[in-house]
């Protein structure tokens, strides 16, 4: 796929994403077509990976704009939503994009799957919880070996989650400035998983958020 392709996919996700009824919350409806841009800040993390999950996808990002900018990528997309859900088999349909899997499961039932447990060479999320309770969410799906990749602010207490990242088998590695249009304050933090993430978790549907670890 050259260059002129992918820019107009892009084009083509922002204008299905602002198309489709309440799939946007108010003030993501106000930012737009930065949302894609913003996606794009995680290709210089994602190194030489086969293999991605977007975990919350919600309306594809930011895994959607990471497969149209690296159609070698295999993608799953996590989202328990159903409507969202059938956006994203949707998008993929219209824009011709192969290679994507849509899973209409919540994360913590999905991580236990084993179709879907440590499976990834890498998982990412945007603005989907608070670190604590992300890293729960997300890790489980990652190889040993792999990365998780999430896009927070530079207001996130990461230090806070540091705990629950090494009981699941992370390793927080850093946190990288990276602005974009729709987060002026944009950070990624890059957890590499350095153990398997033990069998309880996931814990069930709704523990992680009311008992962080």
């Amino acid at each position: 796929m050259g260059i002129l392709e992918i820019h107009s996919n892009l084009a083509r996700l922002e204008r299905l994403i602002g198309q489709w009824p309440g799939l946007l919350s108010t003030s993501q409806a106000e930012v737009g077509a930065g949302l894609v841009e913003d996606s794009l800040v995680l290709l210089d993390h994602l190194g030489p990976i086969h293999t991605l999950v977007d975990v919350g996808s919600g309306a594809g990002l930011p895994g959607l704009p990471l497969k149209i900018a690296r159609p070698d990528l295999t993608v799953t997309l996590i989202e328990s939503n159903k409507d969202k859900a059938a956006f994203l088999v949707r998008a993929c349909a219209e824009l011709g994009l192969e290679g994507v899997t849509v899973v209409a499961r919540r994360a913590e039932e999905a991580g236990q799957h084993p179709d879907l447990r440590e499976s990834f060479d890498a998982a990412v999320a945007r603005a989907l919880a608070p670190m604590q309770i992300l890293v729960e969410f997300c890790l489980p799906f990652v190889k040993v070996g792999g990365r998780f990749l999430a896009q927070k602010t530079n207001s996130e207490d990461v230090e806070s989650a540091r705990h629950a990242i090494e009981v699941l088998g992370g390793r927080l590695e850093a946190i990288h400035e990276a602005p974009s249009a729709a987060r002026i304050h944009g950070t990624v933090v890059q957890i590499a998983k350095i153990a398997p993430t033990p069998a309880a978790y996931p814990r069930r549907v709704g523990v992680p958020a009311r008992k962080p670890l």
